[in-house]
């Protein structure tokens, strides 16, 4: 196994020189220069800096930090590349061997021993080269589970060893498409989702690992990694077992079919009981003196040169972003200050909890007073819901529609047929050509029984709709104190109804009243009456003259055409039916307009008491109830205003140590120009 092959590991300087001695004795020995350069020196600090950012969880703040995404195919050899960058042994075996996302962070000390350091669920756990690939299988089962499945809680292993390159690194899990037993059955589709979450970011530099044994056009990772870098300008490729497959290895990283735009680089990993050391040496014995593996230009083989490669890239990557990163955590601190001064100020005492809600009470009904009484939309410019005077209006044009179409349908209807029945039953000894009251009030209280429904449900509707304004207002501007929003609400509501129910009885004391008695002085009676009573004579005479064969339509000014064939028999009648009928719809139109107008008139004034002096009152009477709690409830802030207060001081909190962190590392590149 790889860690038998600690025996044969040298701990090396980094000053160390590169010195191979070929094969005459095996006993001689060798030393390898470190993976590493003085480049670490500077970049270092810089990824510090973007580690503690990561540490920091900037990411749930909507910025996304330049990562290395290392991605493969399950069996690529993606561990053994993670092993030959850090020295050290990463978990392996049948099936996925990475269940979780497993942050390598690599630093370069000159130290005895190497420091190796494992970080999860707000642990850190310290472990050794030994027992490393141990202690991430328990970290995994803990944070994946006992079973085979994965999770995207990441694992952070930070490796301080003398030679390791300063890298940054997040390992994924492998891609397999068929589940193995104790695997979900979409394992495929988890393991998708983390992938494209990591790489999907334009921060993001894909390390897609390659086995020399495949066709690299069929590989899922190629595929993956291809979805969200069209041009490959983000993706290095890395190839491994080339000691496997040397053949046609050439003519792939040279032909690049699958658009990789940062180029390749082929390895050898270690085999069996090699150390790291030893490994390396057979790697550059492989790349110089194999027949095919040789002619592979040295700039693109071995692992030192990936090592290379990837503290390069990570550098370019972290120099293009960084300005957009600080740029970033300004804007969003700035904005996130801005959301926290919006917030109401907490409440202390009872003295600021009633000027609180005296500036509430006084805001709403500034609202209601410009909305439902002086047409003044500029709260709500783009809610016609909320234009109240308009919507009013039209409530009232179609309780009025409804009464015209009654009214016009009832006079043409059966024309006279109500008036001679009630004349025939009205009829009594006394002087003929008297007109009796008694028909006129029957015809007419049968009409406004028809109609009694019309203004109820006009009133229902009118306060129907009132109830969604106001609680709407009171709403918006209580919205920052959930108990006198719960207060206002239920006071609104009742206000409502027993304004409604009032409006009711003032309708059916209207209605009781057109049915009581039948009077008006409104000359527009009388006027109405002349003009239709003058069409009496022509009327009856058309009647009585029609012959059978001719239309049975007779045209009344101011009524319609009306069907009168069914009059012919009653022609003693129809003298005193015409003058009841005429009488009865010159009265009717001035019934009909004060059934519009009074019940108008009772809502606007209805409405006018609501705003300026029945809602406050309500409010007060409701807080001030058992019910209510007192005005002191105002002291307790909504669960919706805490959660937000509480959300944003801990992304404040986050951001300004950000703010710190990349404002130091700025002052240090600048100290580097200087």
């Amino acid at each position: 196994m790889v860690g038998t092959a600690k025996k044969t590991r040298r701990t090396t300087n980094k000053d160390d020189s590169l010195a191979v001695v070929h094969g005459e004795n095996p006993q001689v020995s060798t030393i390898i220069a470190p993976i590493v350069s003085s480049y670490n020196e500077k970049i270092r600090p810089i990824l510090d800096a973007v580690e503690n950012l990561r540490r920091l969880n900037i990411a749930k703040e909507g910025i996304q930090l330049p990562t290395i995404v290392v991605v493969g195919d399950q069996s690529s050899g993606k561990s053994s590349v993670l092993e030959s960058l850090a020295g050290i042994s990463l978990p392996r075996g049948q099936g996925i061997c990475t269940r979780v996302p497993l942050v390598m962070r690599l630093q370069s000390h000159p130290l005895p021993m190497p420091e190796l350091m494992l970080e999860f669920n707000g642990k850190s756990i310290s472990t050794d080269e030994d027992n490393v690939s141990d202690a991430i299988n328990i970290a995994t089962d803990e944070l994946a589970g006992n079973a085979k499945g994965i999770s995207n809680t990441p694992l952070t292993l930070v490796v301080k060893k003398n030679g390791v390159p300063d890298l940054t690194m997040v390992d994924l899990p492998g891609i397999t498409r068929v589940p193995v037993h104790g695997q979900p059955e979409n394992i495929y589709d988890q393991i998708k989702d983390i992938i494209m979450e990591y790489i999907r970011p334009e921060e993001s530099i894909i390390l897609n690992v390659l086995s020399a044994t495949v066709d690299f056009t069929t590989c899922e990772s190629i595929r993956m990694s291809q979805s969200v870098d069209k041009t490959g300008l983000r993706t290095l490729a890395v190839v491994t077992k080339a000691d496997k497959s040397p053949e046609g290895l050439l003519e792939k990283v040279t032909a690049d079919d699958v658009n990789i735009g940062l180029g390749y680089v082929c390895v050898r990993n270690r085999i069996g009981d090699e150390s790291y050391e030893e490994a390396r040496i057979e790697e550059e014995r492989l790349f110089e003196s194999h027949p095919m593996l040789s002619k592979i230009d040295k700039s693109i083989v071995g692992v030192p040169v990936l090592a290379q490669r990837l503290v390069q890239v990570q550098g370019m990557i972290i120099s293009k972003t960084l300005p957009e990163i600080v740029k970033k955590i300004n804007e969003k601190l700035t904005y996130n200050l801005s959301e926290l001064d919006k917030l109401p100020v907490n409440l202390t005492c009872v003295a600021d909890a009633m000027t609180a809600f005296m500036h509430i009470i006084g805001l709403s009904k500034e609202s209601l007073r410009k909305i439902l009484l002086r047409g003044e939309f500029d709260e709500y410019p783009d809610e016609k819901n909320m234009h109240c005077t308009a919507r009013l209006v039209d409530l009232l044009d179609s309780y009025s529609n409804h009464l015209q179409c009654f009214s016009e349908k009832e006079a043409t209807k059966d024309f006279l047929m109500d008036e001679i029945r009630e004349l025939q039953e009205a009829k009594w000894i006394g002087l003929p050509n008297f007109m009796p009251r008694t028909a006129f009030l029957s015809i007419h209280q049968r009409k406004v029984k028809a109609v009694a429904h019309m203004p109820i449900d006009f009133v229902h509707n009118v306060w129907e709709y009132l109830e969604t304004v106001v609680s709407s207002v009171l709403n918006r501007h209580c919205e920052n104190y959930y108990q006198l929003q719960v207060s206002t609400r239920r006071a609104g509501q009742s206000l409502i109804s027993k304004m409604k129910d009032n409006s009711i009885k003032h309708v059916l004391v209207v209605v009781e009243m057109e049915k009581l008695t039948d009077y008006t002085c409104n000359p527009e009676f009388i006027a109405e009456y002349k003009k239709l009573i003058l069409q009496q004579d022509c009327f009856v005479k058309a009647v009585l003259d029609r012959q059978n064969n001719q239309t049975s339509k007779v045209k009344l000014e101011g009524v319609g055409e009306i069907d009168v064939a069914h009059l012919k028999q009653y022609s003693s009648m129809l003298t005193q039916a015409f003058d009841l009928k005429v009488r009865m719809i010159a009265y009717w139109r001035i019934v009909q307009k004060r059934f519009i107008d009074s019940i108008a008139m009772h809502l606007m004034l209805s409405i006018h008491n609501l705003v300026n002096k029945d809602l406050e009152k309500e409010i007060v009477h409701d807080l001030m109830s058992p019910k209510g709690g007192g005005i002191e409830r105002l002291l307790e802030e909504s669960p919706s205003i805490a959660g937000k207060r509480d959300k944003l001081n801990r992304s404040v909190k986050v951001l300004r140590e950000s703010k710190e962190t990349v404002g130091n590392l700025m002052d240090r590149i600048g100290t580097y120009g200087d």
